[in-house]
């Protein structure tokens, strides 16, 4: 199923499940926009979005190939998301090293196909930035929930 037919339910989740294919990460992001404007949340939608992007682009290169799932839930203090993925690979948190002006230099590489510039590794330290609180839950038999709350 694409996350373009993803389910909301009365009780206000969105359940996505998605294909194995980084355009998911823009059509979750989508989703979880309109969802938190139909919630009259949208002055969240810019972190959530950021958030949810990090996690669903983390679960497709840990799961290549395989589908993975993410939920919005709305909360009474706020919203959690959540994205699931079958591998046993726990994530870790990078230290990130603080930059200068003086550190930023121009890359005529960067717009190169498969040229990172170093930018790998951060995407937990963002989560971890925007989020209230976060966690990863293994499953059984295999797999994980990494969640992230935003407190309203």
């Amino acid at each position: 199923m694409s996350a373009l037919n993803a389910n909301v339910d009365i009780s206000g989740e969105l359940d996505i499940t998605c294909v194995p294919d980084k355009v998911e990460v823009g059509r979750v992001r989508s989703l979880v926009d309109f969802q938190l404007g139909d919630w009259g949340l949208s002055r969240m939608a810019a972190d959530m979005c950021l958030i949810a992007s990090e996690l669903v682009t983390n679960a497709l290169e840990c799961a290549p190939g395989r589908e993975i799932r993410v939920r919005l839930r709305r909360e009474p203090e706020g919203v959690l998301l959540g994205v699931w993925d079958p591998s046993d690979e726990m994530p870790v948190v990078h230290a990130l090293d603080e930059l200068t002006l003086a550190d930023v230099a121009p890359d005529p590489d960067a717009l190169d196909p498969g040229h990172e510039a170093g930018t790998c590794g951060r995407g937990l330290p963002i989560v971890e930035a925007l989020s209230s609180e976060w966690q990863v839950e293994k499953t059984a038999p295999h797999g994980k929930w990494v969640w992230s709350r935003i407190v309203i």
